[in-house]
């Protein structure tokens, strides 16, 4: 008997891009999965669409607010598959991920695997190309800390993997992706790679990665479970840093497109404090070697950062 996969797809007012999101999974080639849509209060006509579809395999659940991380381990705790999927409901699969994946896992007795996926930007899309590695695990291969992307999606699991270790969402925090995937990772006996992009991420103009407000000073906090996470687990300290490093990059050069200027500015100060604080040779840090000369000197500088933000900044 084939396996199950469960698809957890949270929904928050998606009415505009849900129907593209749930076809996607019904018409899937592998058959055997149930889809756990669940509504987080949504006002707009997301609960409509839903309860246009009849298939058997959808499992409708209508909650009130409670954010992403909340949203994702109800749909864990809800899961009956023996694989556990993801899928945001502005993003789609390909018509063979599911068949692709479990394929791969199964075969290979893997824990987790990987995809290629999408980049989808107003409607044209663009390959986004993920290292191809020999199955591994994170301890033998660190370095899948920078090169996999640390979102949940392009991704099966399995449900013992995910379950018997207690692995969650947060859900008080933004950017509550991170912690979990690296957990899997961390905790996967073993982890494979399907050279095929099979997940569809939208990008769009009021997509989570292009606003930014006060809760940018969450990922602070979420490299700081991280970091915990990986206290005593000295195999994965350089990688470690080179991924905070980045990320910590990321945020304060995105400052520019802040809503509020002066929580910017407060970001790149607190930034750079984390930064002196708990990576002190952070300067020296492999990451800034993938950088142009231009761009790592801004990027090392406080005051070029804050500059290089007022210079840009995107009214």
């Amino acid at each position: 008997m084939k396996s199950n996969i469960s698809i957890i797809v949270p929904i928050y007012n998606a009415e505009n891009y849900l129907k593209r999101c749930i076809d996607s999974l019904v018409n899937q080639t592998y058959k055997n999965i149930e889809i756990i849509l669940i509504n987080d209060g949504s006002t707009d006509n997301s609960e409509k669409i839903i309860k246009e579809y009849k298939d058997k395999r959808i499992k409708y659940f209508k909650n009130k607010n409670q954010g992403i991380g909340k949203t994702r381990n109800f749909g864990i705790d809800k899961s009956t598959g023996e694989y556990i999927m993801f899928c945001d409901s502005d993003d789609y699969f390909e018509i063979n991920a599911c068949e692709e994946l479990i394929k791969k896992a199964e075969k290979e007795k893997l824990d987790l695997v990987i995809c290629d996926y999408y980049r989808d930007i107003d409607d044209k899309k663009q390959e986004d190309r993920i290292i191809s590695f020999e199955n591994t695990t994170l301890k033998k291969r660190p370095s899948l800390l920078n090169e996999v992307n640390l979102s949940p999606w392009n991704k099966i699991y399995s449900s013992k993997l995910i379950k018997d270790n207690k692995i969650k969402f947060n859900e008080e925090l933004k950017y509550e992706d991170t912690p979990f995937v690296i957990e899997s990772f961390d905790k996967a006996k073993k982890i494979g790679k399907v050279d095929k992009c099979l997940y569809n991420y939208v990008i769009h103009s009021n997509s989570e990665t292009t606003v930014r407000d006060r809760r940018c000073f969450d990922i602070l906090k979420i490299i700081d479970i991280v970091r915990t996470y990986f206290k005593d687990k000295d195999y994965a300290l350089e990688e470690l840093n080179k991924l905070n490093v980045r990320m910590i990059t990321n945020y304060t050069v995105q400052q520019r497109v802040q809503i509020d200027k002066k929580v910017g500015m407060e970001f790149i100060d607190e930034a750079f404090a984390y930064l002196e604080k708990e990576i002190p040779d952070y300067k020296d840090n492999k990451y800034y070697k993938t950088r142009g000369f231009l761009r790592r000197t801004i990027e090392k500088s406080k005051l070029l950062t804050k500059i290089y933000c007022k210079l840009y900044r995107r009214k």
